[in-house]
């Protein structure tokens, strides 16, 4: 207990050092995006560290968080929604069908060549007939004022009921793959879950009606209570109290604000790291374990493998889901050219590791320092590269080295990562 509390400890002094010789607006906005990533290192290191299942689709269920904040609580579009609303509706709910035809032709005809032809002729058919529907719907909806709009908007509701229903949608996209790849061989289901993170950022970035495409979703609510900036310039109340305290009234409504969202976010982290560790100490934590550790075993003492595998899928899913949502609304931006697999996925792998997979405070230490580190190299590396390059001559060499000082990141996180495996190799806080 004393190790982990000071390991933890170390990791709140490099928060404080950050804020001390950079500044606290910097080390508040790093510090969020780390308990966002320890959540979403939560989410991992159930479905690994309990289950052993090896997942390299946490991309799709963050990108999945944030495009249901879209949905929830971006601006409604009414123009839209009149254009093509009703018939894009129709046309999903007809693509839904034509595949609901498929399995059952799938299940109640006997194999041969007859209920090839079938499945042929419901999915090709069906596919040209869904088009039919569907294709000027969306095209209708992209129409309307594509400089602003063009997607059918969301339902203008608070940003925190968007939350949950991320882990709903991350949870339904995981319980689909699942179905279909959990029994695959461990390398299969990484190359699979992989794909389909990569397929469903790929409609996200394509299907414009849907969140604008490329074309961003900017101007998303922020979550009660959280404040704007501006408004806290404008209150007298809060005009006096910076003043009382000699900040600057810019300075001190951007660090508040950080400093709600910072509360917000850790009552959720405590809130999954509890029902983590009541569900990790459970019989049913310890039925995952025996599972992870030897599934033939499991299985002869008849616990259904496949089954217990999809549960924890979904649950990890549904958690990352849920942390996506919060960074979106955070951000207040929905940019899916910022989702890659590089910081949504392997640097997420990378915190499980580090901090130490199957133990759930592992995972947050390992959210909280490889966020810190992650972030502040990006901002503080041009900095020190500046310092490091002072006594060479001004020209090509010098300017590229400070230019790519914030790609050190990447060469930092391996030293990083080499030096966990080699002298920690079972991570910071192993697992009892």
């Amino acid at each position: 207990m004393k190790r982990n509390l000071s390991l933890f400890a170390a990791v709140g002094v490099l928060f404080l050092l950050t804020g001390q010789f950079q500044s606290w607006n910097l080390a508040l906005q790093i510090l969020n995006i780390g308990v966002i990533s320890a959540i979403m290192a939560l989410g991992v290191n159930m479905q690994w560290g309990y289950a052993g299942l090896f997942s390299t689709g946490i991309m799709g269920s963050v990108a999945l968080g944030g495009l249901a904040v879209v949905i929830v609580s971006s601006k409604p579009v009414p123009e839209a929604w009149a254009a093509g609303g009703p018939r894009l509706l129709l046309g999903i709910g007809f693509g839904v069908a034509v595949l609901v035809a498929a399995i059952f032709a799938h299940r109640k005809m006997k194999p041969g060549r007859a209920r090839g032809w079938t499945l042929a002729a419901i999915l090709i058919g069906g596919f040209f007939a869904y088009r039919a529907i569907f294709d000027p719907a969306a095209d209708a909806i992209e129409a309307f004022n594509p400089a602003t709009a063009g997607n059918i908007g969301g339902l203008g509701l608070p940003s925190l009921l968007a939350w949950p229903v991320g882990g709903l949608f991350a949870g339904i996209a995981a319980w689909a793959i699942g179905k279909a790849v959990l029994g695959l061989r461990s390398d299969y289901l990484a190359i699979a879950t992989l794909g389909i993170a990569e397929i469903v950022l790929a409609v996200m970035k394509n299907e414009d009606w849907l969140a604008r495409g490329v074309k961003n979703i900017i101007d998303l609510p922020r979550p009660w209570p959280v404040p704007y900036e501006v408004d806290l310039q404008k209150s007298a109340e809060f005009l006096k109290l910076s003043s009382d305290w000699g900040l600057d009234a810019t300075q001190a409504s951007t660090i508040f604000v950080k400093l709600l969202y910072l509360l917000i976010f850790t009552l959720v982290l405590l809130a999954v790291i509890f029902l983590s560790e009541r569900a990790l100490n459970s019989p049913w934590g310890r039925m995952m374990r025996a599972i992870r550790d030897n599934e033939v075993a499991a299985s002869a003492m008849g616990k259904d493998v496949t089954a217990r595998h999809l549960q924890i899928f979904v649950i990890g899913s549904v958690v990352v889901g849920i942390a996506g949502a919060m960074l979106t609304s955070m951000e207040g931006q929905l940019t899916p050219n910022s989702y890659t697999p590089l910081r949504f996925t392997f640097l997420i792998w990378v915190m499980v590791i580090v901090g130490g997979s199957g133990n759930n405070w592992g995972a947050v230490l390992g959210g909280l320092l490889l966020g810190w580190l992650w972030l502040i190299v990006e901002n503080a590396g041009p900095v020190a590269m500046g310092y490091i390059t002072m006594p060479m001559p001004d020209g090509l060499l010098k300017d590229h080295l400070i230019t790519a000082a914030p790609h050190l990141r990447l060469v930092t996180l391996g030293l990083v990562l080499l030096l966990v495996l080699r002298f920690s190799p079972k991570g910071l806080i192993p697992e009892k």
